[in-house]
């Protein structure tokens, strides 16, 4: 890292600024929830440029008309705090490097750049907590590491928890557990708002994080959302955004050849899906009528709710998805909607295909 001996003064200014976080750990139990503060939490599809601009015109409002300072995101511990000795910063680099090192993840997308470049020049004085599991551990964790022992900070609060989020990581990716992951969000996120002493905050997660009476991923425990409901009841307020497009359009239409027919198949892109097992990404196509072609072929019994495309969904439709793993394996999978539900939720389900 460049400039070091202003980054060093910039992290001492910033832990002033910010104060000594979260002194008890991670993971060191629940502490007394705090009398005042509210928790704005707002649910997003990574990566889209519409919903990053919502999100930037709603922390401005929460920045200069409420007085909001603490933006929690999620990200890890090491990475928020990176941006936060960014934040003070007269250069670039430190995002730069971070934006690198998000390669492969819906981080790595210009919009997002520019949604933190936006924050630094109008909301200056903003505060990014990371309370997700050390996602980057083997190069943002480590980088932020060794800068700590550059700078004589081995022995503080930051590098207790950079360590501790680092091993949050590292036992998530090595057993792929998503309700580890779950219940360590929500516990990092409490132990980083009761540190606020009573000051409000918003948070940015993806959506599958933020529904105050949904379910983790895998449908076994309360989603972050949910569990920070059951701490603090009616404080926590959560507004869904995924369904912000700028554009309702596919990006082109494909031909698709299916059980023997040419179909032509609208693309509406690609989703992140990095941190959900072992996938990279998934990419989505309509297939134009199609719908009395398969709507008898037997389903699989797996379904997939209308919240996770990037388009609206309509009863009598036929979607072809590409699952893309990260070792570059590919999966196709053909779902259909035939007007059912799971869990209360509008669902299209799989189906094969002879």
């Amino acid at each position: 890292m460049r400039n070091k001996k202003i980054y060093a003064v910039v992290l001492a200014a910033v832990i002033a600024f910010a104060g000594a976080a979260y002194p008890h750990g991670f993971a060191s139990g629940n502490t007394p929830a705090q009398a005042a503060g509210q928790i704005y939490l707002y649910g997003e599809q990574h990566g889209k440029e519409a919903i990053l601009e919502k999100e930037f015109e709603l922390w401005y409002d929460y920045y200069h008309n409420d007085g909001i300072r603490h933006l929690f995101i999620e990200y890890a511990y090491y990475t928020a705090e990176f941006l936060n000795i960014w934040m003070q910063s007269d250069s670039d680099d430190i995002l730069n490097t971070i934006y690198d090192e998000w390669a492969g993840t819906a981080g790595q997308v210009p919009a997002v750049k520019e949604f933190y470049g936006k924050i630094k020049s109008a909301c200056p004085e903003t505060i990014f907590h990371g309370t997700d599991v050390g996602h980057q551990y083997d190069t943002t964790g480590q980088r932020f590491i060794a800068y700590l022992e550059q700078n004589g900070l081995d022995a503080s609060a930051h590098y207790s928890l950079a360590r501790e989020n680092m091993e949050q990581g590292l036992y998530y990716y090595e057993n792929d557990d998503d309700t580890y992951r779950e219940n360590k969000m929500a516990e990092n996120f409490i132990h980083a708002f009761d540190s606020l002493d009573g000051e409000s905050v918003m948070g940015i997660y993806g959506r599958a994080h933020t529904g105050l009476d949904a379910m983790d991923l895998t449908g076994t425990v309360p989603c972050m959302a949910n569990q920070l409901k059951e701490y603090y009841g009616d404080r926590v307020r959560s507004e869904d955004l995924s369904w912000i497009r700028a554009d309702m359009e596919p990006s082109r239409v494909d031909t698709m050849e299916v059980a023997g027919k040419r179909y032509a198949a609208s693309y509406f892109g690609q989703q992140d899906l990095t941190g959900f097992k072992d996938y990279a990404y998934r990419e989505y196509w309509r297939l134009e009528d199609a719908y009395d072609d398969f709507k008898d072929n037997p389903k699989t019994g797996d379904v997939l709710p209308y919240g996770n495309y990037p388009l609206p969904i309509e009863t009598g439709q036929v979607f072809v998805i590409d699952y893309t793993k990260t070792d570059g394996c590919v999966t196709r999978m053909y779902y259909r909607s035939d007007g059912n539900e799971w869990k209360g939720s509008p669902a299209t389900e799989e189906f094969l295909v002879r």
